[in-house]
């Protein structure tokens, strides 16, 4: 905060600046009272070291983040003690130290080598020199300039070495490098000094030793708190008569900063393939697999598949349900008919209504090949406009498929005379996808066919659209697919209309293929193409299970993810993969990822597990896995170790690097802790020599013999000191 010299007072003639110095002297004088020390510190330091973040963590108790600090740089061009003139600064700089009150004041310098410094050097009672730990020359420069210049100007003030940016030594590189300044030089790892580097100058200089981060709040408080003690013995050395120094200690030794525990990677899944609609509205345009022909006005044929139509629309699922039944009662061994079948069958008659002239009995026999023939007009199958206004006959013919041209049985079905191609298309293409076109020309014909068909949600649409309510087909939408996705489940459960079985290693499961070939472009190549499988009814899968396979189709079938008790994940991971199925594969990831985490939060142990997942994953391309399980096993490198040596030996050469790279603790950690345990037990025996020696001294005082001429009572009495 700079005094503004434009202003003036007019009552008093004294300048403005002048009255300022005397403010600052009035405040200044409730510092320097006989019981409260005075210390003044002078920090030192190569340019861009962290000095200045370093006093303002302390004066101002300013707290930053990494970002923030590594973003903008302002280099500090005057030394002065300009964190005094905040009345908030004057305060926090008032502490006791060893019972001693200390006020203390913070000078920041310039870190040019070539500008002089002697005015911030002038009766300071401490030096505090600073370097980076992400830069060697800065610490080089500490040997080879700072201190011979501190040693030059102010020759009594005991120093401190302090090592700043701790938080440089365990930060990700590439991201700090990326918030730098764009112009500043780039931290590489092979820089990064280790903490012997810096104990090492301080041993050789003669001086304590400590590390600070600003960003982690590290270090702030014991640097300072030691240099008021170093400056404190230095001056009880001058000022021996102050018996309130006494007490002081010498720096104390700093305990080694451990790095937060890196949190674990977190399992993303991207949102699912946007083709949901696309897929099945293609299987319309070019009907792959199509196991039924929708025959409109005798002369337009549609090819559809029962799978979509039914799981749509309750009315034509009924529809194949009965004829399904039908057939098995009429034939339920599925083989060929026997030469007595069919002259019973050519002798039976059905007696069925007919809605078009009224109460009329038409009669019906089966022919030579199995299909059911109207002989009164002329049509095939089962009439049904007694049952429903919608269709008119039912019957199973061999057509040529429309994709391969092989010949083959298919489910034909005679709609309503009244519907027409254009508005039955849209009809259609609803209960594939659920949507319908608002720039639909005829709304009432759709209307009418769905009052047919008894699809009551698609009136409605046509209903909102008329009334210019169409946002509220949305929510229509939304439950048509929940309703169809419990549907498509109790049909994959019960295999209803399915068309493919999969022989799997410990048994089958029956599947759809319009369903596979619209959520899975494997699946759509493989039934789609000209494949064996495309043709043929049964696939075979190994080296897989049902309960696998069943995950896959649940998660093709309806977009999610249900896990089971006999799931085994990384099973469902490598067929997932091998299906080439992202999404099903992040899924499974997080769903890995939890169990071992529930299982690791009761007290289970996972590290074995982890050890095999970690290679499966690996192997099969699950990253996201793969990285969660380096991360399990860095953090608890130690146990891993200790429980499977082996396992850990065995492990790829780029996993050992990233293991060492990455472990937590880490080694310097581990190095560091090791010297301060010893360095501390040798300074708890210093101590008890010291204090020993001073009992004894103490001791010697206390028993000075009498004088002859003394006038006590006993002359083996102890004189009192």
């Amino acid at each position: 905060m700079e005094p503004s010299f434009s202003s003036r007072s007019s009552a008093n003639p004294m300048p403005h600046f002048l009255m300022l110095r005397s403010q600052l002297k009035d405040s200044d004088m409730d510092y320097e009272r006989p019981n409260v020390e005075t210390i003044k510190c002078v920090v030192v330091g190569d340019n861009a070291v962290g000095k200045t973040r370093l006093i303002c963590a302390r004066a101002c108790n300013a707290t930053l983040t990494q970002y923030q600090l590594l973003a903008t740089h302002v280099p500090t061009v005057w030394a002065i003690d300009q964190y005094r003139v905040c009345q908030e600064v004057l305060e926090r700089s008032r502490d006791v130290v060893d019972d001693v009150s200390v006020s203390l004041r913070l000078w920041d310098t310039f870190g040019d080598h070539h500008k002089d410094r002697r005015f911030a050097y002038g009766r300071s009672d401490v030096v505090v020199l600073c370097f980076s730990i992400a830069n060697p020359n800065s610490l080089y420069h500490v040997k080879t300039m700072w201190y011979p210049e501190i040693k030059h100007f102010c020759p009594r003030a005991p120093v401190i070495l302090v090592g700043c940016q701790l938080d440089l030594r365990y930060a990700d590189l590439d991201a700090v490098n990326r918030a730098r300044r764009p112009l500043a030089r780039p931290i590489k790892s092979n820089e990064i000094l280790a903490p012997e580097r810096g104990r090492e100058v301080a041993k050789e200089l003669g001086v304590p030793y400590y590390e600070t981060s600003v960003v982690a709040q590290f270090g702030v408080k014991d640097v300072f708190d030691n240099a008021i003690r170093a400056a404190l013995i230095s001056r009880r050395h001058l000022q021996f008569w102050k018996s309130h120094l006494r007490n002081v200690q010498r720096p104390l030794l700093q305990a080694p900063f451990l790095p937060p525990k890196p949190p674990p990677p977190i399992i993303t899944v991207p949102p699912p393939p946007t083709t949901t609609e696309e897929h099945p509205v293609g299987l319309l345009e070019d009907p792959h697999c199509a196991d039924v022909i929708l025959i409109l006005q005798e002369r337009q044929k549609i090819f559809a598949h029962k799978i979509y139509l039914s799981t749509s629309s309750s009315k034509f699922y009924d529809l194949f349900i009965m004829d399904a039944h039908s057939e098995e009662t009429e034939r339920p061994s599925r083989g060929p008919l026997s030469g007595r079948e069919l002259l019973m069958r050519a002798a039976s008659f059905d007696v069925c209504e007919s809605s078009d002239d009224g109460d009329r009995a038409n009669l019906r026999a089966c022919t030579s090949d199995g299909t059911l023939k109207d002989f009164d007009a002329g049509r095939r199958g089962r009439l049904l406009s007694s049952w429903s206004r919608a269709f008119a006959s039912i019957q199973e013919e061999v057509v040529d498929d429309p994709v391969s041209y092989s010949p083959r049985p298919i489910t034909v079905v005679h709609m309503d005379q009244s519907m027409q191609l254009g508005p039955f298309r849209a009809v259609l293409r609803y209960l594939y996808t659920g949507q319908l076109d608002e720039n639909e020309k005829e709304l009432m014909h759709i209307a009418h066919i769905a009052e047919l068909l008894e699809v009551f949600d698609l009136r409605m649409m046509v209903a909102n659209i008329l009334n210019n309510e169409a946002f509220m087909n949305q929510e229509i939408t939304k439950a048509f697919h929940v309703r169809r996705t419990n549907r498509v489940k109790e049909c994959l459960a019960k295999g209803t209309f399915s068309d493919v079985v999969f022989k799997l290693d410990d048994g089958t499961i029956k599947a759809h293929k319009p369903l596979l070939i619209s959520s899975c472009d494997w699946m759509a190549a493989m039934f789609g193409g000209p494949f064996v499988e495309s043709c043929t009814k049964e696939v075979l899968f190994p080296n897989t299970t049902r309960s696998c396979m069943r995950a896959v189709l649940e998660y093709l079938y309806t977009g999610r993810f249900c896990s089971r008790t006999d799931l085994d994940a990384m099973e469902l991971i490598v067929l997932a993969n091998r299906l080439c199925l992202p999404h099903l594969v992040a899924l499974t990831e997080l769903y890995t990822v939890t169990v071992l985490t529930e299982a690791g939060m009761i007290g289970a142990d996972i590290d074995g597990d982890v050890l095999v997942y970690l290679d499966m994953a690996q192997f099969h391309g699950a990253q996201q896995l793969t990285g969660w399980c380096l991360h399990h096993i860095c953090t608890n490198y130690n146990s891993v170790c200790r429980k499977f040596p082996r396992e850990m030996k065995s492990k790829s050469t780029d996993n050992q690097e990233y293991f060492e790279k990455h472990r937590w603790p880490p080694v310097w950690f581990l190095k560091e802790d090791d010297h301060y345990q010893r360095a501390r037990k040798e300074r708890d025996k210093e101590d008890y020599l010291y204090q020993r020696r001073q009992c004894k001294r103490k001791w010697l005082f206390w028993n000075v013999p009498s004088s002859p001429n003394s006038h006590s009572p006993s002359s083996g009495s102890s004189a009192v000191i």
